[in-house]
């Protein structure tokens, strides 16, 4: 064989076991879906050698979809760590054969915590399974190695489980993209998720002007704001426009009647009509593209009636962590 048969014989087989682990669940799933929900306590992930590992990643998969869990390793458990583990816990142990030495030794003083008990086995005549209070069964299988002692279609099996456990949790929880983004405020996972809200300047950091001042006073508010831009607003307080820092200096960079244009000009003169809005509930990478699309570097924030409640300005994004496409925009900003 090929280097590339060989590496699709593995990846094949392992895609088989996932099938077969799909046809393979029954009402025990649900029962363990279900007892998750109700429990009060953690979840506890735990696992010798590459079932630990895998179980590393189940945890963090629970942990980051809102069922709190963590994982203890099984000799470390027998160490003293067993102390983490509460009645009010659910404990899921991870072991092919099912036999694994420290995690059989640790299930005495689990069940005599009190905590249920739910096994991740191959062998469902395996003493972890007949120990247990729950058994979700991978399958018996062969893995890909020629020595079948290498935890490959099992790993990949056993993982597969776990995430088909947190999906499960997840949407019985109705956990949101908000309580995503809630638990992932650092990385790429959490910058998508974020949303304009988040970010954004409202009440007293708001710079708004009514559209029949003059341009002095939306000088004035544009400085003291530090956003570089002020939303116009009429007397509903709905938007008609914006005006920029870059909109007065090209004011008065056309006459040399300083004063007379900022003190009698009035600011529906000037402002740049229907401008560019976004809302709260928006993600903030929308607000990204909409600045880079349009060469721009605030957007108004405005509510079902158009009324900008708050600003949101693209230094501010940049400082969250979003890249920029164009970043001759920051140095060349329109306004």
């Amino acid at each position: 064989m090929t280097l590339i048969s060989e590496a699709r014989e593995v990846l094949t087989r392992e895609a088989k076991a996932i099938r077969k682990l799909a046809g393979r669940l029954d009402r025990e799933f649900e029962r363990v879906v279900k007892a998750i929900l109700k429990c009060q306590g953690k979840v506890i992930v735990t696992g010798m050698g590459k079932s630990g590992l895998v179980g590393r990643k189940i945890a963090a998969s629970l942990a980051s979809t809102g069922t709190p869990s963590f994982f203890v390793h099984p000799a470390e458990a027998l160490h003293g760590d067993l102390g983490m583990i509460t009645n009010k816990d659910i404990v899921i142990a991870i072991s092919n054969s099912g036999e694994t030495e420290e995690v059989i030794k640790s299930l005495p003083i689990i069940k005599k915590i009190g905590a249920k008990v739910v096994a991740f086995v191959g062998r469902v005549d395996s003493t972890l399974a007949k120990e247990s209070d729950f058994v979700l069964s991978i399958g018996e299988e062969k893995e890909a190695d020629p020595f079948n002692l290498v935890p490959t279609v099992t790993a990949v099996v056993t993982l597969a489980l776990g995430d088909a456990l947190t999906i499960a949790l997840l949407k019985k929880r109705d956990f949101k993209q908000g309580d995503f983004a809630f638990l992932h405020p650092g990385g790429r996972a959490g910058r998508m998720l974020m949303i304009v809200r988040d970010l954004m300047h409202s009440q007293e950091e708001n710079p708004t002007i009514l559209q029949n001042k003059f341009v002095k006073d939306a000088l004035f508010i544009i400085t003291s704001k530090h956003l570089g831009a002020v939303s116009v607003i009429d007397k509903q307080g709905e938007i008609v426009g914006i005006v920029t820092d870059g909109d007065v200096r090209r004011l008065l960079e056309k006459t040399q009647d300083f004063l007379a244009k900022l003190f009698l000009t009035e600011v529906k003169e000037v402002m740049t009509k229907s401008p560019k809005c976004i809302t709260a509930e928006d993600l903030a990478s929308e607000a990204v593209k909409k600045m880079e699309d349009n060469a721009i570097t605030v957007l108004p924030v405005v509510n079902k009636k158009k009324q900008p409640i708050a600003m949101i300005h693209l230094h501010d994004l940049v400082k969250a962590g979003f890249a920029l496409e164009r970043k001759r925009h920051l140095l060349h900003p329109r306004i």
